[in-house]
């Protein structure tokens, strides 16, 4: 069986395919997946209207699956990709969660705060910080985040 080198772009696409299922539940279209030696061990998208809950973001949905996973809290050697910059609550839980690598899609230049507005991720002042790759597909995750916004209007 020949090996499948699985890219940033291989596993955004899982992320996005996460964010068109929040997308088809008129869900603000975010989704997120998170890969443990090369194979997704958790896939989330958004549900707040769904769960009625302001916390259940795609990347809080998939660091409880994660968790439950590897049998722990610490996520260590993960990475995590979610097709638009984390808010504040999603920032603080994958810098908590010791996730070490984060890549995401599209900017949020008003709630982000993995670089954007705030960069809770990379703080020095916290004990762990994490390596952030930005814009991986980000016109195919902006494009999706537009189009609902525009159908919203």
């Amino acid at each position: 069986m020949e090996f499948l080198l699985k890219t940033d772009e291989y596993f955004m696409k899982e992320a996005l395919k996460e964010a068109i299922k929040a997308y088809d539940n008129k869900e603000v279209p975010v989704g997120a997946v998170i890969v443990y030696e090369n194979r997704i061990i958790a896939r989330a998208y958004n549900q707040v209207e769904l769960l009625r809950d302001p916390t259940a973001h795609a990347e809080m949905i998939a660091i409880t699956q994660a968790s439950e996973a590897l049998g722990s809290w610490r996520l260590l050697n993960t990475k995590m990709y979610v097709t638009l910059e984390p808010c504040p609550m999603c920032a603080g839980a994958i810098q908590l969660a010791r996730i070490p690598k984060l890549i995401y899609g599209a900017v949020d230049p008003k709630k982000g705060a993995c670089g954007s507005l705030l960069n809770i991720v990379t703080d020095k002042r916290f004990n762990h910080q994490v390596e952030v790759v930005s814009g991986v597909m980000e016109k195919d995750c902006g494009a999706l985040l537009s189009e609902f916004f525009r159908e919203l209007r």
